[in-house]
């Protein structure tokens, strides 16, 4: 098995700590979000590490991983940034986004899930907004299920009061089988695809959620797997803060 970490944003909402780093290499209590992603990884068994790397790409330093440069992170998301690393979607593999810190608890549900494609999701996540003005709770990657339990819909922001709704993490896991049917399904959206891509202007500006709601338009399912445990995404300052209160040791 192996895992891909996307570590090509820019990290914008946090000012001047990514002015000169990656998002990935910001410190919280003495060690880089991307440092604890592959301790947990290590942790869990994952010995083969890829790394995608865009903006201050010199600044990464670390060992035992192998790095994927996107060279054009400036025009395009999260889902044409992951398809640098095209060539290492030949097994299980676990995609990370390069901003999210999960405990080991987490990552050992999310490695023995036998899901052929799950998606980490915590359905205990509303407490995570509590007082969290800068990402407020409307930027969750809310995922809706169907009357089977696979998931319907992903998107920001889902309002439907009477339905059992969870938070997409940014950790997914993708079988072999099925990471051939992404990579098939992206080719062929490159080739035929034109104008807005569900809920991004283009292809091209699409993230990771808007690829899922085409796979599962389209047929294929993704299944939950459902996670409990400590996790953080780190996108303001705030959050900084308070993965510095979740992750202190």
């Amino acid at each position: 098995m192996k895992a891909i970490i996307l570590s090509a944003g820019a990290g914008s909402r946090l000012g001047n700590l990514t002015k000169e780093i990656p998002k990935s290499l910001v410190d919280v209590n003495g060690k880089s979000i991307i440092q604890r992603q592959i301790e947990t990884f290590l942790n869990n068994g994952i010995k083969e590490i890829i790394v995608i790397v865009g903006p201050h790409k010199e600044k990464f330093q670390l060992n035992d991983v192998e790095y994927v440069i996107d060279k054009n992170f400036h025009e395009h998301e999260q889902l044409s940034s992951l398809m640098a690393a095209s060539k290492y979607f030949q097994n299980d593999i676990i995609i990370s986004f390069g901003d999210v810190i999960v405990d080991d608890k987490i990552m050992n549900q999310v490695v023995e899930s036998t899901n052929e494609f799950g998606i980490a999701v915590d359905l205990n996540w509303e407490k995570n907004y509590v007082n969290r003005d800068q990402h407020p709770k409307s930027e969750a990657e809310n995922v809706l299920f169907d009357k089977e339990g696979n998931v319907l819909e992903i998107k920001k922001n889902i309002q439907k009061p009477d339905s059992k709704i969870g938070e997409y993490l940014g950790v997914m896991k993708l079988s072999r089988k099925n990471s051939k049917v992404f990579l098939d399904k992206y080719s062929e959206l490159k080739i035929s695809h034109q104008g807005k891509f569900h809920n991004a202007a283009s292809l091209e500006s699409a993230y990771l959620t808007d690829m899922f709601q085409e796979l599962i338009d389209s047929g294929i399912r993704i299944s939950p797997i459902y996670v409990s445990g400590k996790w953080c995404e780190i996108d303001t300052p705030q959050d900084l803060k308070n993965a510095q209160k979740i992750f202190e040791e």
